[in-house]
């Protein structure tokens, strides 16, 4: 297997990518987290999340995200590319990424409840796994946690 090249120039350009998918996302009053899959420095996978709207608790972003991928580019496995979230994945989508062979996670703000990246487990670190995931966390940190608390602030003056 082929080291992957890191190119970080463009981490902030799609990452406002997944920032616009995730206020999409908000819209629908969906929880707004966006995710862009990038392979070849092209984006073949987009998604926000949306099991509300989908009645469907598998289709957070990442999830969505990488079906797209996987179907744009006919293939299961998704080498060499880089997964743009606005937040720290949970454990469902880890796995996925992990499966589908995802050379590089890159995510903006922590979930410290069910984060896996760093926050709750370090998932990506475990030996048992047979694929190794780089991963980079705190890009545009800032404006993906605003996204994240204006919306449930936003929810609980509703009620």
């Amino acid at each position: 297997m082929r080291p992957q090249i890191i190119d970080r120039s463009r981490d902030q350009e799609f990452m406002r990518m997944a920032l616009e998918l995730a206020a999409e996302g908000a819209a629908l009053g969906e929880v707004p987290v966006g995710a862009v899959l990038v392979q070849h420095g092209q984006v073949v996978g987009r998604g926000f999340n949306c099991p509300i709207s989908g009645s469907d608790p598998s289709a957070h972003a990442e999830m969505v995200a990488i079906r797209a991928a996987a179907q744009a580019v006919s293939n299961y496995r998704l080498p060499g590319s880089t997964l743009y979230v606005t937040l720290e994945p949970c454990s469902m989508c880890a796995g996925l990424i992990v499966h589908s062979r995802i050379g590089r996670v890159v995510y903006g703000a922590l979930e410290p409840k069910a984060g896996v990246v760093q926050s709750q487990g370090q998932f990506f670190t475990q030996g048992f796994l047979n694929h190794r995931v780089m991963f980079e966390g705190g890009v545009l940190a800032e404006e993906c946690g605003r996204i994240l608390s204006e919306f449930f602030k936003a929810r609980r003056a509703k009620v």
